[in-house]
């Protein structure tokens, strides 16, 4: 049994398929783009509001500050990971360069911290606090990314916001 195309048939299946390579083309372009975009499309106050969110409660506990000093510590390490990862992600930035630059955006960070103020003890509850956090983050991900945990008074210049903490 021999089936015989015709020349419509033939342009009509091509068209067809012209579409639905479109379609395929512009899903996976979606697909891309919304993988993209950090949660919460980018907006910074919705992500210092997760942030929050998340942080504050384990923060206070293991750290014992107050909610209020426990609100200026987050502000103060989200405002750093705002102005440390364009510094990271500069491809222009030789390592040396990218060095001298995060130790200016850490020695601004800790110079806040100590105006909150904070005692001795809760200080070094708080850098311990983040440095538990990064090593979390870290082992989340399989022990990779060497600047990417938490960040705390003092501590590595990673970004974590306690992915993997208290789900």
């Amino acid at each position: 049994m021999d089936i015989y195309l015709s020349v419509n048939d033939y342009s009509i299946k091509k068209h067809n398929m012209k579409k639905l390579f479109s379609i395929l083309v512009a899903m996976t372009a979606l697909v891309f783009s919304l993988q993209a975009q950090p949660p919460g499309g980018g907006d910074p106050e919705a992500m210092k509001a997760r942030m929050k969110e998340r942080i504050k409660p384990m923060l206070v506990q293991q750290a014992s500050v107050s909610d209020a000093e426990a609100d200026k510590i987050l502000d103060i390490n989200f405002d750093f990971q705002m102005k440390s990862r364009p510094i990271r992600m500069d491809q222009a930035l030789s390592e040396d360069d990218k060095k001298k630059k995060m130790k200016e955006a850490e020695d601004a960070r800790d110079a806040s911290m100590k105006a909150i103020p904070l005692t001795e003890e809760k200080m070094a509850k708080v850098k311990a606090f983040y440095e538990e956090m990064r090593k979390r983050q870290q082992e989340g991900r399989g022990g990779q990314g060497g600047q990417g945990g938490g960040q705390g008074g003092g501590q590595g210049r990673g970004q974590g916001q306690g992915r993997g903490g208290n789900k």
